[in-house]
């Protein structure tokens, strides 16, 4: 028996599809989802499951999902394991009980926990109760579903630390795959990068205010989300300011390979993929000094790491000159290293206790 891996929706190119679509190439897997968008490139080539859950209603949108993996779902009893990626897919276990079940976890619904006060107060007041409602029914659920799994594993030590706290449970940890092949040192073109989804948990703002106190210094911002017209407006159309918008991989390959460094300064990042990215293309990182970041990112040998605010990253960029820039380079890609899709896989597959090759 073949086993499975399922994922919450393919709908951006965010981290977790990508774990997905490389565990299941790496290890032989098929693949279950809650939905995609057409022709999505993480789910090319492989054996899948749609769930046709899709919906565009916020919080109508997962509550739907939340009911569709809690619902009898029959494919699940032709795998011997199921790996479960996501904040809904745990609840998928109930139609897999004869079977081992691994919850490979990003983090906690954080929405549920540590955040849960931020997310209710961007919401109308008209809206809070109703999500408050959807984390009182998927609370208990999610926390069932967690005590079922037969191994947990944790994407980071910030993480584990959280399953630990909130959930009571200890976890394995094995941080995500980075291709390290694929991101690689090109040169340096005289721009900074940031890589961060544009919301407001990633701190954009601090870095654009940042770049409009050095006019010498040239910012490329590469992403796209909900804050891409307020951080425009922040922006004021300065020339040393550049939006790309969201890009293939190609061209963000370019983009990082041509940088002279990049900045990430997420709040409490679970694991962040985007610094390990940086550098393994060489370049070193000005990020957060919190979550996943002190895991990957060695103060002054790969980058900098602050207090987010916008006079230390001033400081920060200031200080990282192309010529300090190029002196990490081969502490960047060695440091990347540990962090390669090879030793993911190999850890992964020693988790799975049948695996056909």
């Amino acid at each position: 028996m073949k086993n499975i891996i399922l994922h919450d929706y393919f709908d951006s190119l965010e981290g977790g599809g990508k774990l997905t679509n490389i565990l299941a190439h790496g290890l032989n897997m098929d693949i279950g989802y809650g939905f995609a968008k057409k022709n999505h490139p993480f789910i090319e080539g492989l054996t899948q499951h749609n769930l046709h859950s899709r919906s565009s209603i916020p919080l109508w949108k997962q509550f739907k999902l939340a009911k569709t993996f809690s619902s009898h779902i029959k494919f699940l009893k032709n795998y011997k394991t199921v790996v479960y990626s996501g904040f809904y897919t745990p609840l998928a276990i109930n139609s897999h009980m004869s079977g081992t079940n691994i919850l490979y976890c990003h983090t906690p619904p954080r929405f549920i926990y540590d955040q849960r006060e931020f997310y209710l107060k961007r919401l109308p007041m008209p809206l809070r109760p109703l999500l408050q409602a959807f984390i009182d029914y998927l609370k208990p659920r999610y926390e069932c579903a967690v005590t079922d799994m037969d191994v947990l594993i944790a994407n980071s030590k910030n993480v584990s630390q959280r399953i630990r706290y909130y959930l009571g449970k200890r976890s394995t940890v094995i941080y995500p795959p980075c291709d390290t092949k694929r991101f690689r040192w090109f040169g340096q073109e005289n721009y900074y990068l940031s890589m961060g989804r544009l919301d407001p948990l990633k701190r954009i703002d601090l870095i654009v205010q940042a770049f409009l106190k050095m006019p010498d210094k040239n910012l490329v911002i590469t992403s796209g989300g909900e804050e891409l017209s307020r951080l425009k407006k922040l922006a004021n159309q300065a020339n040393n300011i550049t939006f790309t918008g969201w890009v293939d991989e190609q061209k963000l390959t370019e983009l990082v390979g041509n940088s002279i460094a990049t900045l990430y300064l997420a709040k409490d990042e679970d694991f962040g993929m985007s610094p390990v990215e940086s550098m393994a293309a060489g370049k070193p990182v000005i990020g957060a000094a919190e979550g996943g970041l002190l895991e990957t990112v060695i103060p002054l040998k790969t980058g900098i790491l602050v207090e987010p605010s916008v006079l230390t990253v001033c400081q920060a960029v200031s200080s990282m000159s192309s010529k300090m820039a190029l002196s990490m380079r081969s502490d960047c890609e060695a440091q990347a290293q540990k962090f390669c899709t090879e030793i993911f896989l190999e850890k992964m597959r020693g988790q799975l206790p049948v695996v056909s090759y």
